[in-house]
């Protein structure tokens, strides 16, 4: 069984454990092909070794590293169940697939491995992005086929930000977001609904 905190451990406490330890060790923190063209990165460093994910606003001529490059400070690898669509952590589901399955398969319940390449989530913004596209929706043909309710939340499909579970979401262009859209992305993610 996995330790406490490594059960509830945070995508930003990965990342500041991670940082932390490159910046013991000395290597580097981004392959050189990425690296910032800004002629001191330390401003950039101590960002990161406590991050706060916030808008970000314009970018000021290469001063910071692209969100993308983040994922070089995510683990290798985590354990997900095998078939959960949202990333469901094996120890603490979120989903109530992942809850189910846990409950009916307990120490069988079947894993799966996924790459922190595989965990980077971006969406460039434009006007017709919806919160279904962001969030989700619920989704009558899958309430058909499995015999649910619409309220049951295995009828749910999953929009970008619940997919990002356990990764880095980044939305592109904020400003051009249609508002419903844009406070409904800010409202989640300010609420830590995602982890």
């Amino acid at each position: 069984m996995a330790s406490p905190a490594r059960i509830h451990r945070t995508v930003k406490d990965e990342l500041r454990e991670n940082l932390i330890c490159l910046l013991e060790n000395g290597s580097p923190l981004f392959p050189a092909s990425w690296a910032t063209r800004s002629p001191s990165s330390a401003a950039g460093e101590r960002r990161l070794v406590a991050p706060q994910l916030h808008p970000a606003g314009p970018a000021r001529a290469g001063e910071e590293p692209h969100p993308a490059q983040l994922v070089t400070l995510l683990d290798e690898e985590i354990p997900i169940l095998a078939g959960s669509e949202v990333n469901d952590n094996p120890f603490a589901p979120i989903s109530k697939f992942g809850r189910e399955l846990v409950a009916e398969q307990g120490a069988g319940t079947p894993i799966a491995w996924l790459p922190r390449e595989s965990r980077f989530v971006e969406k460039l913004a434009t006007p017709d992005v919806t919160i279904a596209d962001i969030i989700g929706d619920v989704d009558p043909i899958k309430a058909a086929r499995g015999g649910h309710l619409l309220s049951d939340e295995l009828t749910m499909h999953f929009g970008l930000l619940p997919r990002a579970n356990r990764g880095i979401f980044a939305i592109n262009e904020l400003p051009d977001l249609a508002g419903r859209s844009r406070w409904a992305c800010s409202t989640s993610c300010r609420r830590g609904t995602s982890r």
